[in-house]
């Protein structure tokens, strides 16, 4: 799964699934991939010396506890070795719920996976491994989750050349007086060439029409950031280039995701674990990639060679500055001293720049943007399933599942405080009304509005409960009539895992597959399957598995040339010495090269930008 995406979706990206920057020399988060050949990894086998967390717990005259993990770790691998199995015999489905077992099996586990260093490393090898046969997946064509649209930009990086046109570029150059920008613009033969190709590819205008289209759900959210942080609110359009404003894109090469296209190294404050993802959080990511982009201009003195840091990473540009002697972009560009992708990519999103300020001269006026995403947030300390949340505040899941893009799961964490965002005046209805729900089932039960026509016994069928169960909880009688308007608390079977995608149901007597199948509202068959059952014979205790993954984060969607790196700590900056400031135009900023800051690395300075390269 995605793992990363599980960790990402991490959602277990697979197994879930509805879905920086940089410096001195950051620690990079490595993204595994395998060739379209490779065979899945073995999980790398727990050191023979005792580890931190086993010292710890000896230390304490705790060898229950040590006991304890080291049993977890073996039911983790028992499950990850057979999520291989099917994987390698192609069947994704169960290898899918396979990883999604295990994965489950440690976060639900009890124990403390944050402060136990052994479980907290096994956790991530497990999700490191789960990544791997993702990227896998995808390259032999057959990931284990849908794409998302792929912008055709990054293929114009390596595949189009233009000859200078000097009537294209002063036709451009005079349309551009009229527009207004915060973010420097300027037109020459490279960005006019791109405006010309853009505004006549098929497939990039249409890619820029919903980009437009899905900006509208941030825009307003994204530029009040940007000018709070002190950038240029105009750099809101890098998001046309890295993901078409798509909050859960992902770079199958890199693992980079969100709007914003952050490795997942949790630089700049964005969380990430089994339950969440906040690169996937449209707010959080902005305002990381606003103080990132700050950062960069701090670093350069020119946004031109802020943005090629954030496409190739500010330690080579550094390193290109100190070589030429020139810290001006264009200057670079005519020197060849960067790749070519980032050569192509400040004036792509110049271009870009110049044709969202030019609606109508591009043939995007006509284009109407989505509403802008609005809601109240409740913070929540426990763990609520999302249809619950929907039942509470009257929504739909997909509507709440889409205001929480960051959410892996179909719950909120249950091991740290999560911020819920719900419907726009919802927020008191849903503090009301949660305090009926005891905080131990509120990842099973549901909440239900009587509607005019509805009976107990209707209701019950409907929710697959007990209408005998409903009424006891609501203090009403099995033969009372219930009228439209009413309020009822619904008690369902308990499940397992309370992870909010995989649930498993203990076998009562008398229980039939029929009955089992009925109640969770799934067929005979899926239960089989899922079960591996020979036949419909069951015996009371058994653990079945009653549902199917949830899968709420993305896979690896965004096919992209590019991929980031991410910054791992803070900037360490000082000033270059002995670079000649030769050159004082093109870049649409003072050309700063004899104060131009370096990373200060004992050995230079850093070479990752904040997504990794392939």
């Amino acid at each position: 799964m995605t793992l990363e995406n599980l960790l990402q979706r991490f959602g277990i990206a697979l197994c879930l699934g509805p879905l920086v920057m940089l410096v001195g020399c950051p620690k990079q988060y490595d993204a595994v991939q395998p060739s379209a050949s490779a065979t899945a990894p073995a999980l790398p086998k727990p050191s023979s010396a005792p580890s931190a967390a086993v010292q710890a717990a000896s230390q304490a005259n705790d060898p229950a506890r040590a006991r304890q993990a080291e049993r977890l770790i073996a039911q983790v691998e028992k499950a990850y070795q057979s999520g291989v199995s099917n994987y390698r015999g192609g069947r994704l489905d169960a290898a899918r719920q396979d990883f999604d077992l295990a994965v489950d099996t440690m976060l639900a586990s009890g124990l403390d996976l944050k402060k136990d260093p052994q479980l907290s490393d096994e956790l991530e090898r497990l999700l490191n491994q789960i990544n791997s046969l993702e990227m896998d997946a995808l390259k032999q064509g057959n990931g284990l989750s849908p794409v998302l649209e792929a912008a055709p930009i990054d293929e114009a990086a390596n595949e189009v050349t233009f000859p200078a046109n000097p009537e294209l570029t002063q036709k451009l150059k005079q349309e551009l007086t009229i527009s207004t920008s915060d973010l420097p613009l300027v037109i020459n033969d490279q960005v006019a060439g791109y405006i010309g190709y853009f505004a006549n590819s098929p497939s990039f205008h249409a890619h820029m029409l919903r980009s437009m289209e899905r900006a509208g759900k941030y825009k307003t959210m994204m530029q009040q950031v940007l000018k709070e942080e002190g950038v240029p609110q105009d750099l809101i359009y890098l998001a046309v280039a890295e993901s078409g404003f798509q909050p859960q894109a992902l770079n199958a090469g890199s693992g980079a995701g969100g709007i914003w296209q952050f490795m997942p190294t949790g630089a700049y404050g964005l969380a990430r674990s089994g339950w969440v993802d906040e690169r996937f959080d449209p707010e959080k990511s902005t305002r990381a990639y606003a103080k990132y982009m700050k950062a960069l201009y701090n670093q350069f003195g020119d946004w031109y060679l802020a943005m090629a840091g954030y496409d190739w990473g500010p330690g080579n540009v550094q390193k290109a500055v100190m070589r030429t002697g020139y810290a001006d972009f264009w200057e670079l560009y005519r020197r060849n001293a960067m790749p070519k992708e980032t050569k192509a990519y400040v004036p792509q999103i110049l271009a870009a720049v110049i044709m969202a300020k030019n609606p109508e001269k591009y043939g995007l006026d006509k284009m109407v943007p989505m509403p802008a995403v609005v809601y109240d947030t409740v913070t929540t300390d426990y763990p609520v399933d999302l249809r619950l949340v929907a039942d509470l505040t009257d929504a739909t899941v997909q509507e709440i599942v889409a205001l929480n893009p960051s959410l892996l799961r179909l719950s909120t964490p249950g091991t740290s405080d999560f911020d819920l965002h719900v419907p726009v005046g919802t927020k008191d209805v849903y503090l009301d009304r949660i305090k009926a729900i005891p905080d131990d089932k509120r990842m099973s039960w549901r909440f239900h509005t009587v509607k005019p026509g509805e009976s107990l016994e209707g209701i019950a069928a409907s929710l697959h409960g007990r209408a005998s169960e409903i009424a006891e909880t609501n203090g009403i009688g099995l033969a009372d009539a219930v009228a439209p308007g009413d309020e009822l608390v619904i008690p369902l079977a308990a499940v397992s895992g309370g992870v909010g995608h995989s649930q498993h149901y203990t076998l009562r007597q008398g229980d039939t597959l029929a009955i089992v199948a009925d109640r969770f509202n799934v067929s005979p068959e899926d239960l089989r399957n899922w079960n591996h059952l020979s036949s419909s014979a069951l015996k009371p205790g058994r653990v079945l598995s009653v549902s199917a993954p949830l899968r709420l984060a993305p896979a690896m969607r965004s096919h992209v040339k590019r991929g980031r790196a991410a910054v791992a700590g803070r900037t360490k900056a000082a000033s270059s010495k002995g670079i000649s400031n030769k050159v004082s135009r093109g870049s649409g900023a003072k050309s700063k090269a004899s104060s131009t800051h370096a990373a200060s690395n004992a050995k230079g300075a850093a070479t990752s930008s904040h997504r990794k390269k392939h």
